[in-house]
């Protein structure tokens, strides 16, 4: 058991329940059938979900690709695999059984009584897995209702969590574990209480999100499915340590961190959680506040597994969440692709990927990188720059010496990009501003027209 309840290194197995091609088609989510919609082959999805279970330290007995001509309503799986994979955990002694579907609760009670093991879903295993890597109160609070709301319409077993200050949820705790027995009201309640104090933080987001406006930085936000390397390319380019591990989910909380440009501009770069196929909807709609990051960004950069064999599927993914988020993929000038981990690339993979990246227009050429080794970087700098430009205006302002009062409000209120003395002794500032701030600057400063708009 861990400190949060967790059954760590629990014997688990892991299912992927997958239509075959042949009977592929469109069926009622509710019978888990949206999972199986995935342009992704079987066996990547399962690597995936075995995956999602190695991030909250599982012991992977085995894992099972378990092609389906149909989904059965009463426990997803036919009665013949059913009954095989029940002797295969009693043989293993399995604890937990993974199905990498969206099962129904009685589906996911009946395969439990015929497994004599609990089970869970994909979207509990996201579930527990945010539980554990929330370390904000208001991570900890969204993955809370977002567990609620998907334990409301089902019974309810170990609510050990309601005693928990943070961490995971209990789907995993082991046998004997207290269980606290409850109903629909208290759930109610408790959603009701957490969306309060969500409220509050939400306000106070608000406020340093209105401070953060105010200010004339501009703000670029890393978004890409999970485990594609926006933390480690944010430690690139801030220095920073944030948490970056070859592992799903590493990164839950945002973060935002100053950057000086290599031409002097500064940003606010921010990390965020990353992205997965199937995403649950309570989780999309639980982490929506944090999200809006991504809506406030005057750059959105999509971080590519350029690496991994879904690379394109992955990108799907992304690009639904963010139109679901309200930002179209297709027409949004704020999107800027980057390729990520071209360290393990051969040299044939990398040179198609900068043929195909050449090939595209300008405004979609993606810029291709190595956020472990540095490669690439100076590029993603350049094209950040030429980016921010793009709507921008730059001046070159006239300054006393000693008016340190307009030299301190330029610093406020614009992006300093160069300061220089000139013979004479005077300076001369080059600032750049948005263009709904450029009529501001023309009034105080009494320049006549920007020198690069």
């Amino acid at each position: 058991m861990s400190e949060n309840g967790i059954a760590t290194r629990a014997r688990a197995l892991v299912i992927g329940p997958y239509l075959s091609e042949r009977t592929r088609g469109t069926f009622d989510e509710r019978g888990g059938a949206a999972a199986l919609r995935s342009a992704r082959g079987p066996e990547a999805r399962l690597a995936e979900a075995r995956g999602l279970a190695e991030a909250i330290d599982l012991d992977i007995v085995d894992a099972q690709i378990v092609l389906l001509r149909q989904i059965h309503p009463a426990s997803f799986l036919g009665k013949g695999k059913v009954a095989e994979l029940a002797e295969f955990a009693r043989a293993e002694e399995i604890d937990l059984v993974i199905m990498d579907c969206a099962l129904s609760p009685v589906q996911q009670r009946n395969l439990e009584k015929a497994l004599s093991a609990k089970v869970i879903d994909r979207t509990g295993l996201i579930l527990e897995i945010f539980g554990l890597r929330a370390r904000t109160r208001e991570g900890a609070l969204q993955v809370e209702l977002a567990h609620l709301a998907y334990q409301k319409s089902r019974l309810v077993r170990s609510w050990t969590h309601l005693e928990r200050q943070r961490g995971g949820f209990g789907f995993l705790g082991g046998p004997g574990e207290t269980q606290i027995e409850t109903d629909r009201r208290l759930i109610q309640e408790r959603m009701s209480r957490i969306e309060q104090e969500l409220a509050g933080v939400k306000r106070t987001r608000g406020l340093h999100r209105k401070t953060r406006r105010a200010t004339p930085y501009p703000i670029i936000a890393l978004v890409g499915y999970t485990n594609a390397g926006k933390s480690t390319l944010f430690n690139r380019l801030t220095k920073a340590g944030v948490l970056a591990e070859d592992m799903l989910f590493a990164t839950l909380d945002p973060t935002l961190r100053g950057v000086c440009l290599p031409h002097g501009g500064e940003i606010i770069l921010s990390d965020t959680v990353g992205f997965i196929s199937e995403l649950p909807t309570m989780l999309v709609s639980a982490f929506r506040a944090t999200l809006e990051e991504v809506l406030e960004a005057d750059v959105i950069l999509h971080v590519r597994d350029v690496a991994h064999e879904d690379s394109e599927p992955q990108r799907s993914d992304v690009e639904a969440v963010l139109a679901d988020l309200g930002v179209d993929p297709s027409g949004d000038r704020r999107l800027m692709e980057v390729w990520n981990k071209a360290d393990l690339l051969d040299d044939d993979r990398l040179a198609a990927s900068r043929a195909d990246a050449r090939s595209r227009s300008a405004g979609a050429k993606p810029i291709i990188v190595s956020a472990l080794t540095g490669q690439g970087v100076d590029e993603l700098y350049a094209a950040i720059e030429a980016r921010l430009a793009i709507g921008r205006v730059v001046f070159e302002v006239p300054l006393d010496p000693v008016d340190g009062r307009s030299l301190n409000w330029l610093y406020e209120h614009t992006e300093v990009l160069r300061k220089r003395t000139e013979s004479d002794g005077s300076l001369s500032i080059t600032i750049r501003v948005a263009l709904e701030r450029a009529e501001m600057v023309r009034r105080r400063f009494i320049v006549d027209a920007p020198v690069q708009a």
